[in-house]
C-alpha cells in the first residue's frame, strides 16, 4: 500500500463516522483510529482592572509630567457571524509555510479560493498539504506555526467572498 492510498483512507475515515479500520496487504497491517470527540483545552487569564489601574498610577507617581498616553482606536472586528472556520482535516503538527526559507502559504488579508494551499499538516512524517474549499478573505489566524493540532480544531477565520 502506497501513501497515496494511506492519505486518501485517512481522509475517507475522517468524512466517516468509523471509529476504527485494520488492513492487511502483503504482510503489512495499517490500523487508523478516529477519536470521538476532539479534546480542545482553551485557557483564558483575566487581568484584574484594578492591576492596569496601580500599573497606571505608579508610571505617573514616578513621572508627574506625563500625562497618560491616548486611548489608541484599534480597528473594528471583522462580524463574527457571517465568517467561515477552516478546520483541521487530521490529527498533526500545524505549519504556515513549507520550510524555514520559505514563504507564508497565506496571511491575513489574503484572497483564498477552492483548492489554494492554506498550510501544511505534519502527521506520522508525513507532510499534508491543506487546500481551502472555500473562497474568500482570511481574516485571522487562529493557530500559532509549528503548533500540534487536534482533527476539527479551528485553523483560520475566512470572510466568504
Amino acid at each position: 500500500m502506497d501513501i497515496k492510498q494511506i492519505q486518501e483512507l485517512v481522509k475517507l475515515i475522517n468524512k466517516t463516522s468509523i471509529a476504527e479500520i485494520t488492513i492487511e496487504e502483503d504482510g503489512t497491517k495499517i490500523t487508523i483510529k478516529q477519536k470521538k470527540e476532539p479534546s480542545q483545552k482553551i485557557y483564558t487569564h483575566a487581568i484584574p482592572a484594578d492591576y492596569a489601574v496601580g500599573q497606571q498610577q505608579a508610571a505617573q507617581a514616578q513621572n508627574p509630567a506625563s500625562a497618560p498616553a491616548p486611548a489608541k482606536s484599534t480597528p473594528p472586528a471583522p462580524k463574527q457571524d457571517n465568517l467561515i472556520t477552516v478546520k483541521s482535516p487530521m490529527i498533526g503538527t500545524f505549519y504556515r509555510q513549507a520550510g524555514p526559507d520559505k514563504p507564508l502559504f497565506v496571511n491575513v488579508g489574503d484572497e483564498i479560493a477552492p483548492g489554494k494551499v492554506v498550510c501544511i499538516i505534519e502527521a506520522m512524517k508525513l507532510f499534508n498539504e491543506i487546500e481551502s474549499e472555500v473562497s474568500g478573505t482570511i481574516v485571522k489566524v487562529l493557530v500559532e506555526d509549528a503548533s500540534p493540532v487536534e482533527y476539527d480544531q479551528p485553523l483560520f477565520l475566512v470572510e466568504p467572498a
